[in-house]
């Protein structure tokens, strides 16, 4: 890589992570850390709970999968991608009825009260996955910007990125992250406005960009089919959103959800046009937005690294302030402790320690400890049916079939006999399907043992 172009990225890592360290506020308080509320224990308001919510869930990951789509199936790719955005509407129906109709304060006690303690502790083992997960994936992507993987380069660039925004986000746990995010947010829409007034007018019309790729199964719906499928799970697996459900009051909370969605639905399309502008142009092999940055030159290469490291720093930061919470509130129940906080700067340096692990180990161990949607959509039925009364065992089964589903997938058990079609992500979306008619099975299964007149009862309450 050019010396000047390095010195330039990492002018711009280095000169963010000031910024960002100095506008996060210092927490001293429960609710400041835990709860992202200001000095007079304000709580946030719809445009930083909005612009945190989508910021938090564009990874640098996310970003990366939306243009290599793009390069494989054209709008379809990008669109197919854009699904999992749904999840917003989803999670914000859902979190909205839980506290407004069942009085829950979190996920956690949600699942306490109606499952016990054994559900939260199997349930938190998952999302503590997917924090880990979100860690290494995310700095991985940062890494590759600044050298080839396994070089020096990559896992100085990899360290130092971490460690920048682990401090800032010490120093203010989720207030800061709140902030930082808002902030995140504005310079990435400004970014991403910039990077398509250099793809669009390179390419003779943006219909080129609408009509690219073909509506078929093998060529990108496979995907598009298999993530509406996912969003009544995927969303409950990551506190980095579903903690902001119970940050504000409710109506605030499912509009900025609401919002959020849509946005984000509409920035990983957008985004998507640096893979179709690849695939139109002839450019392949290697992640898309590498490959078209490069081809404009220095300035969308610049471009292209700050929004990565703008998205990268969002997720790690929320992610951070997620894993402080399950550790000091969720699990060991430190509410409002002197040493609650100090607790909760313990679990995040914890945290970053542990996810940048997988740094130096071989892919295919990272994909065997990866917790996919796939594995987590036996959450649908205890979400979407929240308020139906069943056995605690009902939990437990619905989990365990996903989680099966998730490993027939990874090792590819499931015969292609048994497949819908045919192409790329056949599997994925064949698994899914049966996977999630098994978790609605399994979960209504032992109400076939519950004596006639309690199951009437259940059905009454329900």
């Amino acid at each position: 890589m050019d010396s000047n172009l390095l010195l330039l990225q990492w002018g711009i890592v280095l000169l963010s992570s000031l910024i960002l360290f100095a506008i996060s506020p210092y927490a001293k308080s429960y609710t400041g850390f835990f709860r992202g509320s200001t000095k007079e224990k304000k709580e946030p308001g719809f445009f930083l709970l909005t612009a945190s919510l989508v910021i938090s869930w564009i990874f640098a990951k996310s970003i990366t999968n939306a243009a290599n789509l793009g390069m494989s199936f054209g709008i379809v790719g990008g669109l197919s991608y854009a699904v999992y955005y749904l999840s917003f509407f989803v999670a914000g129906y859902i979190i909205y009825r839980l506290r407004v109709q069942g009085k829950f304060k979190s996920i956690h006690h949600f699942l306490h009260t109606k499952f016990g303690q054994g559900a939260v502790l199997l349930f938190s083992l998952a999302i503590g996955f997917r924090l880990w997960n979100e860690v290494w994936s995310n700095v991985i992507v940062i890494g590759q910007y600044f050298g080839d993987k396994g070089s020096s380069e990559y896992f100085i660039a990899a360290g130092i990125f971490t460690l920048l925004t682990l401090v800032y986000s010490l120093k203010g746990g989720l207030r800061s992250s709140l902030l930082t995010d808002m902030i995140q947010m504005i310079l990435f829409g400004v970014l991403l406005v910039s990077l398509l007034l250099f793809l669009i007018p390179a390419q003779d019309s943006v219909k080129d960009f609408l009509t690219s790729g073909e509506w078929k199964l093998s060529l990108g719906l496979n995907l598009f089919f298999a993530a509406l499928i996912q969003i009544f799970s995927y969303p409950f697996h990551d506190p980095v959103m579903t903690d902001r459900g119970f940050i504000t009051d409710p109506k605030t909370t499912l509009k900025s959800f609401i919002v959020a969605g849509i946005i984000g639905f509409i920035i990983i399309v957008l985004f998507s046009f640096v893979g179709i502008y690849a695939k139109l142009n002839g450019i392949e092999g290697g992640d898309a937005a590498v490959m078209v940055s490069q081809q404009f030159g220095v300035a969308m290469m610049l471009m292209m690294n700050f929004i990565m490291v703008t998205s990268a720093a969002s997720t790690l930061d929320s992610t951070f302030s997620s894993a402080s919470k399950l550790a000091v509130v969720d699990l060991s129940h430190s509410d409002e402790k002197k040493d609650s906080v100090t607790k909760g700067r313990i679990a995040m340096i914890a945290t970053a320690f542990f996810g940048a692990l997988p740094l130096f180990v071989s892919p295919e161990i990272i994909k065997a400890t990866t917790i996919s949607g796939t594995m987590v959509i036996g959450l649908a039925p205890i979400f979407v049916l929240w308020k139906m009364r069943v056995p605690t065992l009902s939990f437990y089964l619905s989990l365990s079939a996903g989680f099966l589903a998730g490993m027939t997938l990874l090792f590819g058990w499931l015969p292609e006999s048994l497949y819908f079609s045919t192409g790329k992500y056949a599997d994925l979306l064949a698994v899914n399907i049966y996977g999630m008619i098994l978790c609605f099975v399994l979960y209504f299964f032992p109400l076939l043992f519950v004596p006639k007149k309690e199951k009437m009862e259940k059905v009454i309450a329900s």
